[in-house]
């Protein structure tokens, strides 16, 4: 039968760290660009790029983490019946870090070894491994490295079941997922419920990221005959399935560079994607027909895309990940209409087949074959059933709550009530008041007391708040007997300048610094400073804020990286020199401080930067291996007594090839550099 219980999860993990209290502005556009080919259809066009540029306010960005581990018990929810057994983790975006198959004892799911967080999500912080649910906008979710709440859940058939939920910030609305597994069913089930509950469309993204070990024998399967390809070295492009630049790529240690394949599947498809190794038998999802996308990634058999899979992991830990999302690509939101609810519901499981069928070169015969098997297992009309059946339980009260998430959800209740406005989240989703923390209190107080704290500027301004409904609030705060202050300026500010408004901000900030002189608000003019193009502004201005205070980190990289930009290398030495040591020893002070000694002929210290490990290296980032090339072009040069020309450059790279540890790059044309593979 089945069983809902809470256990630890053991596992070497490192510390989150604290958040950065710098807020991070979105840009000035809410799309992106998307190069297309000119095989793209119409179809496939239509919302390339709609709302999709980078916005993370109100949240603050994770980027303090190490990757010194230890052994933890990390809180888990363990689902489990006679065929599966299914562990979540709470702590981390509500992860399903492990799926068992009991009758095999086979993990079904690329389970992560380590809890590492690395720099690719919205965030920075992110984990590998397992299924994660990325709602809202484009990217790795904000919550990937945060809690949620869970909860105990009666299911349609009156067994235990797990509903995870949250309220999304950024956008303002309510997600859950419900999962289920029947008493001896061989699937869990997974319903996803996302409510808009404004009176206005909002740009809405889904993918459920699924991770499961890659190896030579897996091929990855889909009901389409096309896909559209990113294969990071330009745009987005029809290729067939399964071969395409002259290679299977639906084996992925095929491909020799980093890519993604969005499936064409066509709309009267079954959706589907699975993952079988050499005897046919592997990892399968199925979903109702909402979620309409399926994707495959992998990260290439170039250096850098090896080197990922064990910086996230351990060495012998690769992966590839397999996709379910509301759009074809990840490239694109679509319109939520206003007062609106979306649902599906997938299916997880394992599936068999005819290996000789499943890896033949009759690409349709296979995915035709796994798609049988995967109707044996779960017909098409069982799925939509119980999308049915999981729907009447969707909007009831959870029976017993089992891990608190954040206390936003409740804050925006109560600032409901205050102004008067309808309660519209859904009331079966527990935002009470027992889950308002400390990040909440400073509203809690604007609300109830009618104006923000006023802290010292030498401690942190605490939690940020962008939503566009808070803006009265605040300003109405100011004319609080005890509102007026810099504290209370300064998120004003933050505010305007999130909805755009550079002269509303400047003008915030401005009385902010007027109230009481303090370096957060100078480090915002600086921002906005630069986004008005002024450099020589935006330099003096984080100088100011540093000399002001806080000393932290954060702002120290970003007067460090002023000045690099600026080209002023023997200031940035200085200012480097002059840090504490533990500033000076952060991994972004020691990369701007090596660029600037090389640039200065300082070389005698360089050489160690590149004998440790770097906790916050971006997906794709060159910093290492740029430092690498110029560090040994200067020594080269100087050694023969001629400055650096393109004859150095060439023996630099010929023989002195970065070590395998600081290799992350990404490019199509590195891995051919490097390994003399010739793309067609």
């Amino acid at each position: 039968m089945t069983e809902l219980r809470c256990e630890a999860y053991t596992i070497p993990a490192a510390d989150i760290g604290p958040e950065n209290p710098l807020p991070v502005f979105r840009g000035t556009d809410d799309d992106s660009p998307v190069g297309l080919g000119d095989n793209v259809p119409d179809e496939d066009r239509r919302y390339m790029g709609w709302r999709t540029a980078f916005r993370v306010l109100p949240h603050r960005m994770q980027d303090g983490y190490s990757r010194e581990r230890r052994l933890r018990d990390l809180p888990a929810v363990v689902l489990e019946n006679e065929f599966l057994r299914a562990t979540f983790l709470p702590d981390s975006g509500g992860k399903l870090a492990s799926l068992i198959y009991k009758p095999l004892g086979r993990e079904l799911l690329h389970r992560n070894p380590v809890h590492q967080p690395a720099n690719l999500a919205l965030r920075t912080a992110w984990l590998s491994g397992g299924v994660e649910w990325n709602s809202g906008q484009p990217g790795h979710h904000y919550l990937t490295c945060s809690p949620v709440f869970a909860a105990r859940l009666e299911g349609p058939d009156g067994s235990q079941s797990l509903r995870i939920y949250e309220w999304d910030r950024v956008k303002g609305f309510t997600w859950q997922v419900d999962f289920w597994l029947p008493d001896r069913s061989p699937v869990l089930f997974a319903r996803t419920r996302i409510v808009n509950p404004h009176p206005y469309e909002i740009a809405m993204y889904w993918w459920t990221n699924v991770a499961v070990d890659e190896r030579e024998d897996v091929r990855v399967l889909v009901p389409a005959d096309t896909a559209l390809c990113h294969a990071y070295r330009g745009g987005l492009e029809v290729v067939p399935l399964p071969r395409a630049f002259d290679r299977d790529l639906t084996y992925s240690m095929r491909s020799p560079h980093a890519a993604d394949f969005f499936s064409r599947i066509p709309a009267e498809r079954r959706k589907w994607i699975a993952a079988l190794d050499g005897r046919g038998g592997g990892f399968f999802e199925t979903s109702t027909d909402r979620l309409r996308g399926r994707k495959l990634f992998c990260w290439g058999m170039g250096r850098g895309g090896r080197q990922w899979q064990e910086f996230l992991a351990a060495p012998g830990h690769a992966y590839i990940e397999i996709q379910a999302g509301l759009a074809r690509t990840q490239m694109e939101c679509v319109p939520m209409p206003s007062e609106t609810e979306w649902a599906w519901t997938e299916a997880f499981g394992y599936v068999e087949a005819d290996a000789a069928v499943v890896h033949a070169e009759d690409w349709a015969a296979a995915w035709r074959l796994v798609e049988q098997r995967i109707g044996a297992v779960v017909p098409r009309v069982a799925i939509e059933e119980t999308h049915a059946r999981l729907g009447e339980t969707a909007t009831r009260s959870a029976a017993e709550r089992l891990h608190a998430g954040s206390g936003w959800g409740a804050l925006e209740r109560l600032r409901r009530a205050q102004t008067g406005e309808p309660d519209l989240l859904p009331p079966e989703l527990e935002f009470d008041d027992s889950t308002l923390g400390p990040d909440q209190e400073p509203w809690l107080r604007l609300l109830r007391e009618g104006a923000l704290p006023a802290p010292t500027p030498e401690m942190e301004p605490g939690s940020l708040m962008t939503q566009p409904e808070w803006g009265p609030l605040m300003e109405a705060g100011l004319s609080h007997p005890a509102g007026d202050h810099w504290a209370a300026w300064w998120h004003l500010g933050n505010l305007r300048l999130e909805a755009r408004d550079v002269q509303g901000a400047q003008e915030a900030w401005l009385k902010s610094g007027e109230r009481t002189p303090n370096g957060w608000a100078l480090r915002n003019l600086a921002v906005a400073a630069r986004r008005n193009g002024s450099a020589a502004e935006t330099r003096d201005l984080l100088q100011q804020s540093w000399e002001t205070g806080p000393k932290i980190a954060p702002l120290a990289i970003e007067y460090a990286a002023a000045l690099a930009e600026d080209g002023l290398s023997a200031e940035l030495l200085t200012f480097v020199r002059g840090l504490p040591d533990h500033l000076r020893q952060h991994e972004r002070i020691m990369f701007l401080w090596a660029k600037a000694a090389l640039d200065t002929g300082e070389l005698d210290d360089v050489g160690r930067l590149f004998e440790h490990e770097y906790a916050t290296i971006r997906e794709g980032e060159v910093t290492l291996t740029d430092l690498w090339y110029a560090y040994h072009e200067r020594l080269l040069a100087a050694r023969e007594g001629v400055e650096v020309n393109d004859a150095i450059r060439k023996r630099v790279r010929r023989e002195h090839r970065p070590p395998r540890r600081i290799d992350f790059r990404m490019s199509a044309a590195v891995d051919d550099e490097d390994d003399g593979v010739q793309t067609k």
